[in-house]
């Protein structure tokens, strides 16, 4: 059994499902101690049992130590299972985090894999599903697999009550990926959105981006604007946000994304986010620095080896780097750069379809 010190580098959720996915995909049985020991409350919480258990479900795994505040878990996969998978992550447990545990072994299933899923679609320290619907699938596109993300319902904190459903149609190969540098900028795009609060929210998050990037990028960017009054769903929590993305000549994408709060006016949201986006172009490279920590798993399966260029070395991204490695033996080179951008070279474990 492989064990997994927790407690390693930024000590939170990412190496829990980075580990959980890696074991997924090689069916190989994983420990993981002190999990979140690096938090005010360490142990699980909901969107970690969330992941644990749906990869589980992937799996067919014996799952001991998922309860809420618990710092061991063990997680022995069994059977490889396709097909549809429901679960309800509860109040605002983030959906995008609950899925960055399960796609990892679902874009290798032998048959298409669909999962839906209930809970936070627009919560702090996690990626929106926006961001993940207009860049995350968008680069795993070019490795083979296809996620198709539908968001039927956002959800905001405290009550969530957001609905996702995710359809994944595997590859036979996870393809390596060859993504260095970022174009010529030809456009901006996003979608900026308000739930049970007035429409002009969503407006001005938008037009104080559009305003900046145009001003700073030299382009006129085309920003969605999506509102959710009272009457569409009472039940829900009133919030808002913002995603952009930037797109190159050969439609390599980067991405940023605020969400909106109380006693923050919907123009320093927007101006926040195209102030993250005019960074991460600035640094002219190609993979973003909420994605680069995203695709460490996809690229150490591929068929061969990647070299990405990211636009900031994080403490996720070295976290991942770390479990990867100690799970799958793969060799991971990250060379830094004077403007704490990098360049990462990972030699794939070339893992087929599971059958």
């Amino acid at each position: 059994m492989i064990e997994i010190d927790g407690a390693y580098g930024e000590g939170g959720g990412q190496i829990l499902r980075t580990a959980v996915s890696l074991s997924s995909l090689t069916m190989k049985p994983i420990r993981i101690t002190n999990i979140r020991a690096g938090r005010p409350k360490p142990g699980l919480k909901n969107q970690h049992i969330a992941g644990i258990e749906l990869a589980g479900m992937l799996v067919n795994a014996t799952i001991k130590g998922l309860d809420i505040g618990s710092t061991d878990v063990e997680f022995v996969p069994h059977e490889r299972r396709f097909g549809t998978f429901s679960y309800d992550v509860g109040t605002a447990g983030s959906i995008s985090l609950v899925l960055q545990a399960v796609l990892p072994p679902a874009v290798l299933s032998s048959e298409p894999v669909v999962i839906n899923l209930r809970g936070g679609t627009d919560v702090k320290w996690s990626p929106p599903i926006d961001y993940l619907n207009n860049v995350f699938t968008h680069t795993i596109a070019q490795m083979g697999p296809t996620i198709k993300i539908n968001q039927k319902k956002r959800g905001h904190y405290p009550r969530g009550g957001g609905i996702v459903s995710c359809e994944v149609i595997p590859a036979n190969e996870i393809k390596p990926l060859d993504l260095v540098e970022f174009g010529k900028l030809t456009k901006v795009r996003g979608i900026s959105h308000c739930v049970r609060l007035p429409g002009h929210i969503a407006e001005r998050q938008a037009s104080s981006a559009e305003d900046l990037i145009q001003m700073r990028l030299g382009v006129s960017p085309e920003i969605t604007r999506e509102s959710y009054q009272k009457g569409d769903d009472s039940h829900l929590s009133p919030g808002s946000g913002i995603v952009i993305w930037a797109e190159d000549e050969h439609g390599v994408r980067l991405g940023s994304d605020m969400l909106g709060e109380r006693g923050k006016s919907a123009e320093s949201v927007g101006n926040s986010a195209a102030s993250r986006l005019i960074e991460e172009v600035s640094r002219e490279m190609a993979v973003d620095s909420h994605l680069c920590d995203m695709l460490i798993p996809y690229l150490a399966i591929a068929s061969g080896t990647s070299r990405i260029g990211v636009t900031k070395i994080t403490s996720h991204l070295t976290t991942n780097i770390w479990a990867t490695e100690h799970i799958l033996g793969t060799q991971i080179n990250l060379q830094s750069e004077s403007n704490k951008s990098g360049i990462l070279t990972v030699k794939g474990a070339e893992l087929s379809v599971c059958e």
